[in-house]
């Protein structure tokens, strides 16, 4: 009998969440099933996800196909409809072994998915091995408290919940000790961690605190964050602590501030550029990510290259673009919409407006001498989170000191040294 595979779509967050459900599915003994982690963020990722769903059933007529992740927290009834479908589990429930080893017969035991609103905790769900990967990952925190008038996720997550830091500390330990020498911390919305804990500790003082009582763990990651939300712990260990990576990527969405404002977004542009000018007067190899929406309703040519120019002004070298797409249930879907050519023309630039920085990153940084994690022979990344293609034969999960050589338009080309 088969182990269970794990189809994921979306963020960090689920990518974690998924070997936490092969824990709880192996453990609970499933076998001969596919399990279909979904993404809300966007339609297309809705279709994806059902696309996917029909595909496993084409290929696996005999295994339990189940269906759990945010598009089925938000939209249970699409999902159980399907005939490819044998159980739909909810954010909150794929998380429990024992829903892997009962099959209810009944339509109402088909759906185990509850309201997410109606969770206040954060259950320390955590994982201590990652199927072929280098560097761990933590969640920290779940859910979100802003209501963004694009974003659907809160509906599938929940309000922003956290882990106690005393956890946190001892699983980056705990992970530390099983040879993972770079942790990634992950959430929802990461920079809101701590509010609803006791003394409402900020991310900056539990990266502290990682840092200080796992001297051993090399380097500690952020996967995304909101640059309105850096607390001064964090702009601090930013300055001075060199084991923290010097790579943040931004949830900023926009470089326009009307549509900011319409977004209900809290920071507008001028902040956006003054953090990027900040950081790097900290940390000058910093190196910045950003998500930007291309078409959000009522944008028009002058708005969209605010957003271009952002690029180049904060200095942006890793650009995930989405291409708006209106989600049933938020303002955005009722209001203007931009026709979808416009949509996919303004994407396009925006895509190529990225691979021009990442060019340029990379080309500013032959010459230099780099630590890298290797993440699979021949391949691994600096600090800043700049690909590296290198020689030799060092094994995954090492960091190594490296020259960087010469620079390919996405990816770096070094020796070992």
């Amino acid at each position: 009998m088969s182990a269970p595979q794990i189809i994921t779509f979306g963020c960090r967050l689920n990518a974690y969440e998924s070997e936490a459900i092969r824990a709880q599915a192996t453990a609970a003994g499933l076998t001969n099933a596919v399990i279909v982690n979904t993404c809300a963020v966007t339609a297309e990722a809705v279709r994806q996800s059902r696309q996917a769903i029909r595909k496993a059933r084409r290929s696996n007529a005999d295994a339990k196909i189940i269906v759990t992740g945010c598009a089925a927290q938000i939209d249970r009834a699409a999902f159980s409809a399907m005939p490819e479908v044998d159980l739909v589990l909810g954010n909150e429930e794929k998380l429990r072994s024992a829903n892997y080893a009962d099959f209810g017969v009944a339509e109402a035991e088909r759906v185990r998915v509850n309201d997410i609103f109606a969770v206040r905790e954060i259950a320390s769900h955590f994982v201590d091995s990652f199927e072929g990967r280098a560097r761990a990952f933590l969640q920290v925190q779940n859910g979100c408290d802003h209501r963004c008038t694009f974003c659907i996720i809160p509906y599938g997550r929940g309000n922003s919940r956290s882990v106690a830091m005393g956890a946190v500390v001892d699983e980056a330990r705990r992970l530390t000790e099983r040879g993972y020498g770079e942790i990634v911390l992950t959430g929802v919305d990461l920079t809101s961690y701590g509010a609803d804990l006791p003394g409402a500790p900020s991310l900056g003082q539990l990266c502290a605190k990682i840092l200080k009582q796992v001297p051993e763990l090399r380097r500690l990651r952020l996967s995304s964050i909101d640059s309105i939300e850096a607390d001064p712990t964090l702009m601090r260990l930013i300055a001075e602590e060199e084991r923290l990576a010097p790579h943040f990527h931004l949830s900023v969405q926009s470089g326009d501030d009307m549509i900011l404002k319409r977004m209900k977004r809290r920071h507008s542009r001028k902040h956006t550029v003054e953090f990027c000018e900040e950081v790097r007067r900290l940390r000058p190899e910093a190196a910045f990510g950003a998500d930007l929406i291309a078409g959000f309703p009522t944008e028009t040519e002058t708005m969209f290259e605010n957003t271009e120019k952002l690029v180049d002004d904060a200095g942006f070298s890793y650009l995930h673009v989405f291409p708006f797409s209106p989600r049933k249930g938020t303002p955005a879907a009722r209001m203007p919409q931009v026709p979808k050519p416009v949509i996919k023309e303004r994407s396009a630039r925006l895509r190529e407006k990225g691979a021009v920085a990442l060019t340029r990153r990379m080309q500013s940084l032959v010459q230099t001498a780099q630590t890298v994690l290797v993440e699979k022979p021949g391949l691994g990344r600096t600090a800043c989170f700049a690909q590296v293609q290198i020689g030799g034969a060092a094994m995954p999960g090492l960091f190594v000191p490296a020259q960087i050589t010469a620079a390919a338009p996405t990816h770096l080309i070094a020796a070992l040294q």
